[in-house]
């Protein structure tokens, strides 16, 4: 496992000893794909943990407009978040957030010290998800950024 200050990158496994009684994972929903490979890959980190996910989405509302019509967008957003966690073998209980901003979101949603796994694909540019990881860890909250292949394999 190779790691940059807080941010593990492609760890195999989450350290067991480090962990007694109930882990929650948070899994920020950033592409439909990588949420599904990266809950996949969630259950074989956690093998012999007791584990939970929260699949955290933050939608977006831009500024001016107001947080009561965020319309059909939302309700198709809570509907792919609920057969994501219906397809997961472990608990998971998914959450969309109102925000202004993807960081703000997440930063009112997270609990101080969060566990947290962001799936990113193979690039040679930094994407987006590696600059929320490192958004993460500086906020101070635990990251592993597990790469996901080329190949999107869909259940």
């Amino acid at each position: 496992m190779r790691s940059r200050g807080e941010v593990q990158v492609d760890p195999g496994r989450l350290d067991v000893e480090a962990f007694k009684g109930p882990l929650e994972l948070v899994v920020p929903y950033t592409d439909q794909a990588l949420a599904r490979e990266v809950l996949r890959k969630a259950a074989a980190l956690t093998e012999g943990l007791e584990a939970r996910v929260v699949l955290l989405a933050v939608h977006a509302v831009p500024f001016p407009a107001d947080f009561q019509c965020v319309g059909s967008n939302h309700s198709f957003l809570v509907d792919q978040l609920t057969a994501l966690a219906e397809e997961c073998q472990l608990p998971v209980t998914p959450q969309v957030v109102l925000a202004r901003s993807r960081e703000d979101g997440l930063r009112f949603a997270l609990n101080p010290n969060s566990t947290i796994l962001v799936g990113t694909r193979k690039s040679i540019l930094p994407t987006s998800e590696e600059r929320l990881a490192r958004m993460l860890a500086s906020d101070g909250h635990k990251v592993a950024l597990l790469h996901i292949g080329k190949d999107k394999t869909h259940a």
